[in-house]
């Protein structure tokens, strides 16, 4: 048990360490380009390649990390995160950045891959349901407090970014003393995109949408905050409620999944959403606090998206496909969150600031038209025969739906049972 206990703290830290330093630093980039006069379509263009990296990293970081095992592996793409950090003062160029926004989406994701693949290692059938919610708790949590940092310096000057890099680096310090044997990555299997779209066409659509939200938002999210005239404090303190918003709808969202049919929760909750966007939209910086509970209301319904998508496919799904159905939705979530960052920038070219939440009511309402479309031409799945909802969270690796409480063919890692038996044994 005290092996068990130990291993987890070290990852719960290294994850702690590594999402507040990537999420600081994906609002500090935002915030510095706005003070750099940079257009926002190019800054839409630039803050895009990271999620370009991120998919990529997905795909194939595997590959890496099974020829030169996890600790190699995880030391090698906390430093490159940490290296791209401290390289983006150095020069203020548009092409050098969307490389070294490649470059960082692409080690994040590998170093998420090692992390969740270590921390589903340690999941039991009987605890993985647990350990599922504390994962998500500990990463919401870490992004929303990588957002308070911000206002810790001068984002035109270096210390920010060297901040940045110091917490990447630090995150190599828990794992890499670790005593934990190296996990079995196995790739995911992925269904076709259009073989899916035709099994659950609103679970695909809601996943796609849900990236261009959410990829939308936190990408040009600073950038708004700033054309609005919000000061360092004020942009922090505004991404921080966003993605707080996001954790507490999770909850209540998922409740009203399992009492009702689920293609219908999703419709109203794109239409509220939309509304929060209009209502964003509409009245701007004028207030503050009324900006701050719109935004929130905003993020937290687009994000509860995602996971009602999954649920719905999953729905229709046998419990041997749970995994690669969902692997599928993330590439799908991955689409979307390439496609956000671009059109909402250009949105903001053409319309002002505002321009970003007139898209993200547009992308909703179409949303709702899809999915209202496919309550009216397609049958319900009966609410006594849904599966029981689960929060999934769309910002990992397919490593983690491994963990997934629906999927039936999980089977517990070598080690775990091997540390089973030894508590047996000792009892």
């Amino acid at each position: 048990m005290t092996r068990m206990v130990a291993s987890l703290s070290a990852l719960i830290l290294s994850i702690v360490l590594l999402v507040s330093g990537n999420a600081f630093l994906m609002t500090l980039l935002g915030i510095r380009l706005s003070i750099e006069e940079i257009s926002p379509d190019v800054i839409g263009w630039v803050l895009v390649c990271y999620s370009i990296g991120f998919v990529l990293g997905t795909l194939y970081v595997h590959k890496i990390i099974g020829r030169v095992g996890h600790i190699r592996a995880f030391a090698v793409f906390a430093a490159m995160a940490a290296v791209t950090a401290l390289m983006y003062p150095m020069a203020i160029s548009m092409v050098f950045w969307a490389v070294l926004r490649v470059l960082s989406g692409f080690s994040i994701a590998g170093v998420l891959v090692v992390i969740e693949s270590w921390f589903s290692s340690r999941a039991t059938n009987a605890n993985r349901g647990a350990l599922f919610a504390v994962y998500q708790i500990v990463f919401y949590l870490s992004a929303a407090g990588g957002q308070l940092i911000v206002n810790v310096g001068d984002p035109a000057n270096f210390l920010p970014f060297s901040l940045a890099a110091m917490l990447l680096t630090l995150a190599l310090i828990p794992l890499s003393l670790t005593r934990m044997e190296a996990p079995v990555i196995e790739q995911a299997s992925r269904m076709s995109v259009f073989k899916l779209a035709r099994e659950s066409f609103s679970g695909v659509a809601g996943a796609l949408i849900c990236g261009v939200m959410i990829g939308g938002f936190y990408a040009l999210g600073p950038v708004y905050a700033t054309l609005v005239g919000l000061d360092v404090a004020r942009t922090s303190t505004f991404m921080a409620s966003a993605i707080v918003a996001a954790m507490l709808l999770a909850w209540p969202l998922g409740r009203l999944c399992d009492r009702f049919d689920r293609r219908r929760v999703m419709f109203w909750v794109a239409m509220a959403a939309s509304a929060s966007a209009g209502g964003v939209a509409v009245f701007g910086a004028s207030n503050l606090a009324l900006l701050t509970l719109l935004v929130g209301l905003f993020t937290g319904l687009s994000a509860t998206i995602y996971p009602i998508a999954v649920a719905i496919t999953n729905d229709r799904m046998d419990s041997n496909r749970i995994v690669s159905a969902s692997a599928t939705l993330l590439l799908s979530y991955g689409i979307g969150s390439v496609i956000g960052p671009i059109a909402m920038a250009k949105l903001i070219s053409l319309l002002g600031p505002a321009g970003l939440f007139y898209g993200n009511a547009g992308f909703l309402l179409v949303l709702g038209v899809i999915t209202s479309y496919r309550i009216s031409h397609t049958e319900d799945v009966p609410v006594d025969e849904q599966e029981h909802f689960v929060p999934a969270m769309p910002e990992t690796s397919p490593v983690l739906t491994e963990m997934d409480p629906r999927n039936t063919e999980f089977h517990e890692s070598p080690e775990v049972e091997e540390m089973q038996e030894e508590l047996r044994q000792a009892g």
